[in-house]
């Protein structure tokens, strides 16, 4: 190949790079994807029926795993409801944009604040001429800098708060955070229900709209309380008279929630968005074990950093892009959704964030994945008695995992590799491990050290 001077082989990989670090959808087409990300609440590893699950059914759910590329190895943020939706609005670790733990309605007991200056993922994509919307589950703060329309969405119909004391009054502590954009309603109906009849009605406006849409439905099932609607719980005792009370109650949440999901994708393929839409679905922490969840054969809970608090169920489609029936066994975490879609999207991510995109996955069947080298972190900062305003801590570097999941107790070493249930704490016979990763934990709790989560006014 002849050289010109202005094209030399350094220029021609800076160039490489540069359409890289900028997207690779420019080869996926024209026009870029409607983008539907869905994420469930709490939804354990083994709580669907395609990872494992043999007491339900979720075909619709199941469907878009067969229909797609499905995860194995892939990862919330946190083991914990704010800091994952932080990542996946952000792109960094939640802990670098203020969001260390829960976010709460009471000031002394919430523990994150979402930086003003971090940008997020629906801003992004509304410089390419999306419009932006979020249905369902905020958790990002009351406030109204906080906002879901201040922070990039065109169009909010959901719950602000935390969680819903009830799933029929949509109450939290007496108070109505239900809201259509910035105003307060007061509707009637399970939220499950809700979310999926807003999430519908959004796609039948959006058909008859040239604009691209990124939509975001965020169910709050199947958090607690577990209050599936009546019917379900008695179709999941008669198909199973066996089951307990306790796991049949999230088991028919479960499968109402996947109902509502088959609805969404109907209403896609109905209006004609289906075929040019990339369809995300996964959760935001592992299962809660105390209310009847699964985590498949990973060790732990929500609320921890052991692996069944942390690995959930992701799955990805793009009808003619992505392959059907494919797998991916790389290691992922939810703040890398936003590269990935900014990618798909054709939209330049141009300021630094910590996730990498997935698409060169996606679109490769799963097959040729490059091994990235890089220390993937999680942070829990909690209150209580139990935790006394501290954080629990987990760094990951290939097999090896150092985890703290008190921080009244020591640190533990696992290698995910040989000993995938972490049974057999290596922390004191692997120290040179133990020391590459400790060091760099320090550097990352230096650097989110640095960061705000808490308004000075709230102290």
């Amino acid at each position: 190949m002849k050289m010109t001077p202005n094209l030399t082989l350094c220029g021609i990989l800076a160039l490489l790079l540069q359409c890289l670090s900028t997207g690779v959808a420019a080869n996926v087409g024209d026009r870029p994807p409607n983008v539907v990300l869905i994420v469930a609440d709490d939804l354990g590893y083994g709580d669907l029926s395609s990872y494992g699950a043999e007491d339900l059914q979720t075909p619709n759910i199941d469907r878009l795993v067969s229909e797609g590329m499905r995860f194995d190895r892939f990862y919330a943020n946190c083991p914990v409801c704010s800091p994952t939706r932080a990542a996946i609005l952000t792109g960094r670790y939640p802990e670098l944009v203020g969001v260390p733990g829960v976010i709460r309605t009471h000031d002394r007991n919430s523990w994150g604040y979402l930086s003003p200056d971090a940008k997020t993922l629906p801003t992004m994509l509304k410089r390419t001429g999306y419009n932006t919307a979020l249905i369902g589950k905020w958790h990002l703060g009351l406030r109204p800098e906080n906002h879901p329309t201040e922070r990039g969405f065109d169009f909010f119909h959901g719950f602000l708060g935390d969680m819903m004391d009830d799933y029929y009054t949509h109450r939290r502590h007496g108070n109505n955070y239900m809201r259509r954009n910035k105003k307060q309603i007061d509707p009637e109906g399970h939220a499950t229900d809700l979310f999926t009849e807003w999430a519908r009605a959004y796609l039948k406006r959006q058909a008859n709209s040239d604009t691209p849409f990124f939509l975001e439905l965020c169910y709050n099932a199947p958090h607690t309380p577990i209050q599936p609607p009546e019917a379900w719980v008695e179709k999941v005792e008669q198909r199973q008279p066996d089951i307990s009370d306790q796991r049949a109650k999230l088991v028919a949440l479960i499968e109402h929630m996947d109902s509502g999901v088959g609805k969404v994708v109907d209403t896609l393929k109905a209006t004609g968005a289906y075929a040019n839409t990339l369809i995300l679905f996964t959760s935001d922490n592992g299962g809660l074990l105390r209310v009847g969840a699964d985590n498949g054969h990973l060790r732990g809970s929500k609320q921890e950093v052991y692996e069944g608090g942390i690995r959930v169920p992701m799955c990805a489609v793009w009808e003619g892009h992505i392959e059907p029936g494919s797998s991916s066994n790389k290691l992922a975490l939810t703040m890398d959704l936003f590269p990935t879609i900014c990618d798909a999207a054709q939209v330049p991510v141009q300021h630094k964030i910590d996730g990498h995109s997935l698409l060169p996955t996606l679109l490769d069947k799963g097959n040729k994945q490059p091994t990235e080298d890089r220390f993937l972190f999680w942070t829990r900062r909690e209150g209580g008695n139990r935790y006394m305003g501290k954080t629990i801590w987990a760094v990951r570097h290939g097999p090896w995992k150092l985890l703290q999941n008190s921080p009244m107790e020591s640190f533990e070493l696992y290698n995910l590799k040989k000993d995938p249930q972490e049974q057999h704490d290596l922390s004191n016979s692997a120290g040179k491990r133990f020391n590459r990763l400790a060091r760099a934990l320090r550097a990352h709790i230096q650097e989110g050290g640095a960061v705000p989560w808490q308004k000075q006014e709230s102290r």
